[in-house]
């Protein structure tokens, strides 16, 4: 018998440690070659680590939410033979800033993946007495739809009761992360699948993402003396144009109404520099920015992340809808890179069809402002003496009432108004 020590591999320039966000073996695991042992987070980005032998655990590092220091032991792995010293490879694996760690921490290397096994008979028979409806005929098995996981996954998610079919994931691959994110967003509880047996309690410890969001959140309220103000905008000729842009947009990429709405902001910054701003209130400056690094508020599996366009007042229409989708991309699988998801001055944030009819968005210090978009909504007003049926849409708006006066931002918001209600001037 011999004894591995797998040492934490340098996941990140400039990383001294990261934290530990789950642990997928405890001491007595029998582990095999490329199975996975824990997912480390760093910054915004979530990295599994995979053994490079197979063995006994004999001891961790640490807990859930812990740091761990880079070259440190991770995992102690009694082995069967004389184990090899960890190579080079093993121990020094370089990550460029948001990627992947591409060797044994990483799931590119493409371990074998299985289709998550149809429900049992007894399975089967919950779920037809949970939904009385007409019998339908069984699909064939080509048109089944296949779950893609590993082995791991799958017996986590067994051992969870969770239902595969019912977690997402962006590229059809359920990992990890993707469980974590379920029970998260499910507030830790499973499915029974029409059971009418209660569900038990089940703790959650707040990790990774998820508690840096936390952190940046209860700072930004403590610091920052938020006010909000809401207004509301007529957005049927705007809708009509994205419209027939993307009728005719040949190759380019689909248009949302965030592309209209940034190079709304962008000019209108021109004259309202102190909301594309940020504030050092320690040195207590200001600094009013001539670009505007537009964030990006975005949903991912593991939370929420804010990928940044840089110098946006640069950018035509459809380059920001190019430069969304591309980051939107990135956030989502965990690609995004750390210049990516730093140094916004201003944020914008959108639930599409899903946003209420108002909201008050939390300002991410230094910034002094951001602005939510709620979902547009059909209404009857009345136009030059008539009742019209037009489409209107809520823009909510907080500042730092340390920097932008309430007259400030009111101003602004009548600002983007010719803008937002008279598409043509956006694209003049």
């Amino acid at each position: 018998m011999a004894t591995y020590q797998f040492k934490l591999p340098d996941i990140g320039e400039g990383i001294a440690e990261a934290e530990i966000v789950a642990w997928h073996v405890k001491v007595g695991d029998r582990v095999e070659e490329d199975q996975q042992l824990a997912d480390m987070m760093t910054d915004k980005a979530t990295v599994e680590m995979e053994s490079p032998v197979a063995g006994t655990v004999t001891a961790l590092a640490g807990e859930v939410g812990d740091q761990v220091a880079i070259g440190s032991v991770l995992v102690t792995i009694e082995t069967e033979g004389a184990a090899a010293a960890p190579t080079a490879a093993a121990e020094e694996v370089p990550l460029a800033d948001g990627a992947e760690v591409p060797t044994p921490a990483q799931e590119a290397a493409n371990p074998t993946l299985e289709v998550a096994e149809p429900p049992t008979a007894p399975q089967a028979a919950v779920a037809a007495q949970a939904e009385p409806e007409a019998p339908a005929a069984p699909p064939s098995a080509e048109h089944k739809p296949q779950i893609l996981t590993t082995p791991a996954v799958r017996q986590r998610a067994r051992d969870l009761g969770i239902d595969l079919a019912q977690v997402k994931s962006v590229d059809g691959r359920i990992r990890h992360a993707d469980l974590d994110a379920y029970l998260l967003y499910n507030g830790g509880s499973v499915s029974t699948r029409g059971s009418g047996a209660p569900r038990a309690d089940e703790q959650i410890k707040v990790v990774g993402l998820r508690r840096k969001i936390a952190e940046n959140m209860q700072e930004a309220k403590r610091r920052i003396p938020h006010f909000a103000l809401v207004d509301e905008f007529d957005v049927t000729a705007l809708e009509d144009a994205r419209a027939m842009m993307n009728r005719d947009r040949g190759s380019n990429p689909k248009l949302t109404i965030l592309p209209f709405l940034i190079t709304a902001l962008t000019r209108a910054f021109a004259d309202y520099p102190m909301i594309n701003a940020t504030y050092d209130d320690a040195a207590n400056v200001v600094t009013r920015h001539g670009a505007v690094h537009m964030g990006m508020a975005a949903q991912t599996p593991g939370g929420l992340m804010v990928p940044v366009i840089r110098n946006a007042e640069r950018l035509s229409i459809w380059q920001l809808a190019a430069e969304i989708a591309r980051l939107s991309d990135a956030a989502k699988t965990g690609k995004a890179t750390r210049e990516e998801l730093s140094g916004p001055t201003f944020t914008i944030s959108s639930l599409g069809p899903m946003g209420g009819i108002a909201s008050t968005p939390v300002i991410s210090p230094p910034q002094v402002a951001t602005i939510a978009v709620n979902k547009i909504e059909e209404k009857v007003v009345p136009l030059n003496g008539e009742l019209e049926i037009r489409k209107r849409m809520n823009l909510s708006l907080s500042c730092d009432h340390r920097v932008v006066d309430g007259w400030d931002a009111a101003s602004f918001l009548q600002a983007l108004r010719p803008l937002i209600e008279n598409p043509l001037r956006l694209l003049a």
